[in-house]
């Protein structure tokens, strides 16, 4: 169970890590598709205006290397559950808390607290400021709803995976 809880605690931090590096060097104008819809209109002028620049490759090099250690995370979960001889429901156990522990953390920690309780993101942006989808919690429910449903299909197969793969 420890190594369950370290893991999911990396996945929340590797997240951090994900909006941070985003929110800093803004690699992409397909990030901004996260925000609500009135601050995507005001960033827009910005993301219309994005050079490529040795910030934003750097921003991309470092999303892609938080994207695989995330990744990394599930696949280190599966190995030490194959080494400690894990049944069907010790992996599906360790994925769906690991999953879901990582989008509460989503859910509470950065789109509730982070998003509207802080001025983290008007910090980077300050043409957003005033902004009322920043005080919108709930304005990607459909979007955190699937990522839920996702999850709950994903955890499964992966622990089924990890457990076949054990057998042989």
């Amino acid at each position: 169970m420890l190594v369950t809880i370290i893991l999911t605690l990396t996945g929340m931090a590797l997240l951090w890590l994900m909006i941070w590096s985003a929110t800093v060097t803004m690699p992409t104008k397909l990030l901004a598709k996260n925000f609500p819809e009135d601050v995507q209109q005001s960033l827009q002028p910005r993301l219309d205006a994005l050079p490529m620049s040795g910030k934003r490759v750097f921003g991309m090099m470092i999303l892609i290397v938080l994207i695989l250690g995330f990744i990394a995370l599930f696949v280190i979960g599966g190995l030490d559950g194959m080494n400690n001889s894990f049944t069907y429901p010790d992996y599906l156990v360790r994925f769906l808390i690991m999953s879901y522990g990582v989008k509460a953390f989503d859910i509470i920690g950065l789109d509730f607290f982070l998003l509207t309780k802080t001025h983290f993101f008007q910090h980077f942006f300050p043409e957003t400021e005033g902004c009322a989808g920043w005080k919108q919690f709930g304005y990607n429910r459909k979007q955190q709803l699937r990522q839920i449903i996702i999850m709950g299909i994903l955890s499964p197969l992966e622990a089924l995976l990890f457990w076949y793969i054990s057998l042989q």
